[in-house]
């Protein structure tokens, strides 16, 4: 393990160095972005102290592959044991290749800071200083403004400064004068920090610096050949069963949507599926305790055999799973707006959610006693088919292709593709906005 990170850390910064200003034949206007050059604390440093938060869990397997993580098996050329924290870590590696980098701030319509803050934020939740988490970020605040160029932050003030942060938002908004037993750092809390724009696994109902990115999944195809051969398969496979959830809870005796599901599920075992084409109404996968988070196998199978696939909130409103279904051209269904339409406006654009996903209130699951089954089971044939076609449409937008890449997938814009646009957009409205004022 030792020999392979210090190789990833050398070949990470031979890469920093060697793409900046690359592929001058792409169109760059506009979209030019210059990497801001950290100290390893920041970023590479963190990793090596992988196994170092057991409350947490021993991460050093899933750095492997530039985070994409260990292969789920050795014949495997696009799937991986993938664990979503690592986003910040994949995307850092994506950036490297971006066609469009400047080693040239002034010429830079945004800034990529390289910080991997879901990591750094591991000690102040489970590490040692979890009694000082209202200092999360300040170290780098003062790298940014006083120690490296001050210039290139006080010419917009962070307003063109961007980063990745591998953890839903609420885990970085803990009050500054909190108890500091309250879970979460203060980082989205420092005024200092206010005119940044964080991708982040979740943001909050109000976003001002956060935007919800997709979630990473285990799929990540090196060519549009294993791409295409996934779609075909997807095309072909048998849907079997009407429904699917893949979780855990819903073990509580209190009402939520999650106990509601799985008593459903267990109900409708017992009934009979004649009528309504499908051999089974409903099946369960069992995912307690992450059991299911970097063993891809254990739930795509059975998504690849359903045709709509449940996702209820839980301990925040979205979910990995989400991704993993519509991967799975399994047909999602939302149980309040939260879990995905107030959240990827980039990825997933709100106006379009009914053409391919369901949505069914949790309240009226949960107290009136709908019935899922029968909500699910009154969609028309046909109907079905348009939002699976869409939730396939839908595929490459979510998906983050593997670093290099072949250029004919390329040519599809995936989770990161459409993150840069976004945020390339959010800024120059941004700086739009100030310059008006």
């Amino acid at each position: 393990m030792e020999t392979n990170f210090i190789f990833f850390v050398f070949l990470l910064f031979i890469l920093s160095a060697t793409c900046q200003d690359s592929d001058l034949e792409t169109d760059c206007t506009n979209k030019w972005i210059h990497i801001r050059h950290l100290p390893p604390q920041f970023n590479l440093d963190l990793l090596s102290n992988c196994s170092a938060y057991p409350l947490f869990d021993n991460f050093c397997p899933y750095l492997a592959n530039h985070g994409l993580g260990q292969k789920t098996h050795n014949k495997s050329h696009s799937w991986y044991r993938t664990d979503p924290f690592m986003l910040e870590l994949v995307f850092h590696r994506r950036m490297l290749e971006y066609p469009c980098l400047t080693s040239d701030p002034t010429h830079a319509n945004a800034i990529y800071v390289p910080y991997y803050g879901g990591l750094d934020s591991l000690k102040y939740l489970y590490g040692p200083e979890i009694n000082s988490s209202f200092q999360h970020g300040l170290d780098l605040y003062d790298f940014l403004v006083h120690v490296d160029s001050p210039n290139i932050w006080s010419r917009n003030y962070g307003h063109d400064h961007f980063m990745v942060m591998a953890r839903p938002a609420w885990d970085f908004n803990q009050p500054l004068n909190s108890d500091p037993l309250y879970f979460g750092t203060s980082f989205l809390e420092l005024p200092e920090f206010y005119n940044v724009t964080a991708l982040t696994h979740e943001s909050r109902a109000y976003p001002w610096q956060e935007q919800a990115i997709p979630y990473p999944t285990s799929f990540h195809p090196p060519n549009l050949a294993f791409f295409e051969s996934w779609v075909n398969r997807l095309r072909r496979s048998r849907r079997t069963t009407l429904m699917l959830f893949a979780g855990g809870g819903g073990i509580s005796a209190n009402p939520n949507v999650r106990r509601s599901i799985r008593l459903e599920c267990e109900n409708a075992t017992s009934m009979s599926a004649n009528g309504t084409g499908y051999e089974k109404l409903c099946e369960f996968v069992d995912c307690s305790n992450g059991i299911c988070q970097h063993d891809p196998i254990r739930f795509m199978k059975p998504m690849l055999q359903a045709t709509f696939c449940l996702q209820p909130p839980g301990d925040t409103p979205t979910r990995r799973s989400t991704f993993d279904g519509i991967l799975a051209g399994c047909i999602p269904v939302f149980f309040e707006d939260l879990s995905a339409k107030k959240q990827y406006g980039w990825h997933l654009p709100e106006e379009k959610y009914e053409e391919f996903s369901v949505s069914i209130p949790k309240e009226d699951v949960v107290f009136k006693g709908l019935s899922i089954v029968d909500v699910l089971s009154s969609i028309p044939r046909a109907q079905v088919r348009r939002m699976r076609e869409k939730v396939l449409e839908m595929l490459p937008r979510v998906m983050y292709r593997k670093q290099g890449s072949s250029l004919g997938l390329r040519s599809k814009k995936d989770a990161f593709d459409i993150a840069i646009e976004g945020t390339l957009e959010r800024i120059k409205s941004r700086l739009q906005e100030i310059a008006a004022q």
